[in-house]
């Protein structure tokens, strides 16, 4: 049987009143965990930034963005690892769907199927 392949995204952020150094472990643990169980993956750290309200007295944190494709039951490891581990104070991870491309042809019939005539009585 064919394995299922999805894709992820999983935004977490770890305590901002850690130094750079404890920053870089702690991300460096979670990108080399979902390379070693995902393919395509795309790191994007946003860096520190202020929280919207405090989280266990902390007002700052590092953020990180990673997109990824993996099976299915990864993200459920991977959320378990999260909760886990000291130093990540939210996380999310989300299926992305990924958009079928519009062929030329169908774009066309769906705009004439939703213009209106006006007809003068």
């Amino acid at each position: 049987m064919e394995k299922k392949i999805c894709s992820y995204e999983t935004l977490f952020v770890v305590n901002g009143t850690y130094s750079e150094e404890q920053y870089k472990t702690v991300c460096e643990k979670f990108v080399n965990l979902i390379n070693d169980n995902a393919t395509e993956v795309n790191v994007n750290e946003w860096g520190k930034r202020k929280l919207a309200y405090a989280i266990n007295y902390a007002t700052e944190g590092y953020y990180v963005l990673v997109n990824f494709k993996s099976e299915p039951t990864f993200p459920h490891e991977l959320t378990r690892v999260f909760g886990i581990t000291e130093g990540i104070i939210r996380h999310m991870t989300l299926a992305v769907e990924e958009k079928a491309p519009v062929v030329a042809a169908e774009a066309e019939t769906a705009e004439e199927t939703t213009e209106v005539e006006v007809t003068e009585a």
